[in-house]
């Protein structure tokens, strides 16, 4: 009593300033937390993990034999699960080879891209106009300008922009940001059209409270927006009720699946912002959710891999072709 009668006693502004301390220091955890520097070697609590979170590719059959008869439909985040994760978010190219194996895919089932990269800059580095396209994680979403199979349930062409009127503020604040970040060497700010990545990728670990502490000053000015953290990223977004589990929720229904049985959607992802799409499918019973990641860590997904390139075979379940 005497502890919390001495922290609530302090004057406002000695009090303010520790709850902000220790709200920069949660995100400097949760920012090492979302940021492995590097692979744990194998332990118990690994092995452990894995007990509950099985090797995709070593339960290849079962995940098999689940699909049957259902319509697959295959959602897919894009940095560290189609493309390698890179110190230059500007250069995370794809593979031809994963390319030609994502058409594929698209030849047959239903296929999106969800993301929290800008729609139009995800597209410019997939370049397939078959597959649907859900940038600032879900928040915009297009469907397929071309088609390679005959379409299933709603035939209409979606486009769907669930912040338009956060534009303003996301480009207003987005130039506050580069210019508050210069002095951090390495930090650079990206614009996803529905909200903004602060990459610290290339920032040293010394400065990451520093970086921390700026973006949190300017958002402090902006209670419309809120801040979540990625893999060696700060993504600030509008504080609507929309993210990567809400848009495959509006896809589903989009393709006529949003009441059906007859559906096994598979969603592949790495990121801390893919659980909430794992999340839903847990939620639903309905198809599986497949963690790319090298380390163990909290996830609803069902699966795991260790590695992007792990995913080709997952996507030659062919009982639908």
């Amino acid at each position: 009593m005497a502890v919390l009668s001495g922290f609530w006693g302090l004057p406002r502004k000695n009090l303010v300033k520790r709850l902000e301390g220790a709200k920069v220091s949660a995100w400097i955890d949760s920012m090492r937390a979302s940021s492995p520097t590097r692979a744990k070697s194998e332990s118990q609590e690994k092995r452990s993990w894995i007990l509950y979170h099985p090797s995709a590719l070593n339960t290849f059959e079962q995940i098999t034999y689940n699909s049957k008869g259902k319509q697959i439909v295959v959602f897919l985040d894009y940095d560290g699960t189609l493309s390698p994760i890179v110190a230059d978010p500007d250069k995370a190219f794809m593979t031809e080879k994963m390319r030609a194996t994502l058409k594929a895919i698209a030849r047959h089932f239903p296929t999106a891209i969800v993301t929290g990269r800008c729609r139009d800059k995800v597209y410019n580095f997939v370049k397939l106009a078959e597959l649907y396209y859900a940038g600032s994680h879900g928040m915009d979403i297009k469907g397929p300008t071309k088609s390679q199979r005959p379409k299933q349930g709603n035939n209409k062409a979606i486009l769907f922009q669930a912040a338009s009127q956060f534009l303003p503020m996301i480009d207003e604040v987005y130039k506050i940001l580069v210019e508050k970040t210069k002095s951090v060497p390495g930090a650079k700010v990206e614009n996803n059209k529905f909200c903004l990545s602060v990459h610290f990728r290339c920032v040293d670990e010394k400065s990451w409270a520093s970086l921390a502490e700026k973006v949190r000053l300017v958002l402090n000015e902006y209670p419309q927006l809120r801040l979540t953290q990625g893999r060696k990223v700060l993504e600030i977004r509008p504080t609507i009720k929309w993210d990567k589990g809400k848009a495959l929720e509006f896809l589903l229904e989009s393709l006529g699946y949003e009441n059906s049985n007859d559906v096994f959607p598979i969603y592949i992802g790495d990121d801390r912002t893919d659980e909430d799409a794992f999340k839903v499918l847990r939620s639903r019973d309905q198809g599986i959710g497949i963690l790319v990641s090298r380390v163990a860590k909290e996830t609803d997904a069902s699966y795991t891999l260790q590695d992007p390139s792990e995913a080709s075979p997952i996507y030659s379940i062919n009982h639908n072709l």
